[in-house]
């Protein structure tokens, strides 16, 4: 995928921290600073999404990883891998999480937490009363506030980078195993 719009000139002292950041200035930001108010209001909103602590960060990694793979964001299941690495997540099992349904390395939370964000992600939605109320017994309320309101987000960002023809950027090769693909017989595009 070829990016829809060029990338706009950022800041100096902008692109220098994302470079320390992340050793590369994401294209994401590069394209959305066209309009430089949107793109720091996204990524202001983006660091106190990163913030909230009510919630499991793995769980909420796998979340991430399972709405991009499910909305064909390959830019954001890179820089998902990446983070997770950068977090000290189980990078084996984050590597899977393109192929949840299939792979034996997810515990039944974990496995609810992707359907969950999966359900949340399909047009229209498809949450059942009993998924959410078993994920509310098991996470409470204010983490399960957070995980909604986390893969909403999430939703917001990878909608807006596929839309923008924003794919990887190779942010996951600094890690030493490759993210799986999602399977083919879903339906859904892969995001590799």
């Amino acid at each position: 995928m070829a990016l829809r719009i060029h990338k706009a000139e950022l800041p100096a002292e902008l692109r220098e921290d994302m470079i320390k950041q992340l050793g590369a200035v994401p294209e994401n930001v590069e394209v959305v600073w066209h309009s430089p108010q949107v793109a720091q209001d996204n990524l202001e909103f983006g660091a106190k999404v990163g913030a909230w602590d009510a919630a499991d960060e793995s769980l909420k990694s796998f979340a991430h990883m399972a709405v991009a793979a499910q909305v064909g964001c390959g830019w954001c299941l890179d820089v998902g891998y990446f983070q997770a690495q950068n977090a000290k997540l189980d990078l084996a099992r984050a590597s899977q999480v393109p192929r949840w349904r299939e792979s034996e390395v997810f515990t039944p939370l974990e496995r609810d937490v992707m359907e969950y964000a999966e359900a949340m992600t399909a047009t229209p939605l498809t949450v059942t009363d009993e998924l959410y109320a078993s994920l509310l017994e098991r996470l409470g309320p204010a983490a399960m506030v957070e995980l909604t309101a986390f893969v909403a987000f999430i939703n917001l960002a990878t909608r807006a980078n596929v839309a923008n023809g924003v794919s990887s950027q190779g942010f996951s090769s600094a890690c030493e195993i490759p993210l799986a693909t999602r399977p083919q017989t879903s339906g859904v595009p892969s995001a590799s």
